[in-house]
């Protein structure tokens, strides 16, 4: 079984990447710093021996890498059972006051790559009938924050692709999953000062994506949320 996460060099696309290879799936990371990405590998091939793990170097956010790895996986007739849309990117600001093109890098980290690498795995996949789709959206997919801006509104985009492709790929077979995760602690939290205890665990989300993977083929988790208990913060 085969599985493709991108983002995968750190925080939920590792965990995802970790959990995945526990569970006996070959592994192919997707990331933009491929020094991070080798490090990741050597991981899993020392932790999971008999699995199979590939890195590509490419950055999400422009369209003809999408589009080289997209067009290197089909030719090499990858079969892809899990595709996990993780790539993405924040920066905060406020609509009024962000700089000037901060909405079309987030667009194109946050909502393009997965639209785009997406369309090239597509006609495989419907031919098989069969795969599962995940992709990784946000609360701030589901409500607006302060300092959302261009953020949220990439997120908000991500979640309308993940519900359109699940109604386009119900007669095919295929599944697709928008996962709504709130804060989890990953690098992006060291030295914030938030306490580790009040926010969810990377491998809390990669659990959960995991255990909709395992469902029988009648049935699909559309969508999955997650919060901190204590809410988000």
């Amino acid at each position: 079984m085969n599985c493709i996460i991108t983002g995968a060099s750190k925080g939920l696309g590792k965990a995802m990447a970790e959990r995945f290879a526990a569970g006996g799936y070959n592994v192919a990371l997707v990331a933009r710093d491929g020094k991070r990405l080798g490090v990741v590998q050597a991981e899993l091939e020392a932790r999971y021996p008999a699995g199979r793990f590939q890195s590509f170097a490419v950055d999400m956010g422009d369209k003809a890498q999408v589009d080289s790895l997209g067009r290197s996986l089909v030719k090499a007739g990858t079969v892809v059972d899990i595709l996990i849309n993780n790539a993405g990117q924040f920066l905060p600001g406020s609509v009024h006051s962000e700089a000037e093109g901060t909405l079309e890098q987030l667009m194109a980290v946050n909502l393009y790559s997965a639209y785009h690498l997406t369309r090239h795995l597509l006609p495989a996949m419907m031919a098989r009938r069969a795969g599962h789709i995940f992709n990784i959206c946000s609360v701030a997919s589901l409500q607006a924050y302060p300092n959302g801006g261009a953020y949220s509104i990439s997120k908000y985009a991500l979640a309308g692709f993940s519900a359109n492709l699940r109604e386009e790929m119900k007669p095919h077979g295929i599944k697709v999953t928008t996962v709504y995760p709130g804060a989890a602690f990953t690098d992006s939290w060291a030295g914030s000062g938030v306490d580790p205890e009040r926010i969810m665990t990377a491998a809390d989300v990669a659990g959960m994506v995991y255990a909709a993977s395992e469902l029988s083929p009648q049935a699909t988790v559309e969508e999955i949320l997650l919060r901190p208990q204590l809410g988000d913060l």
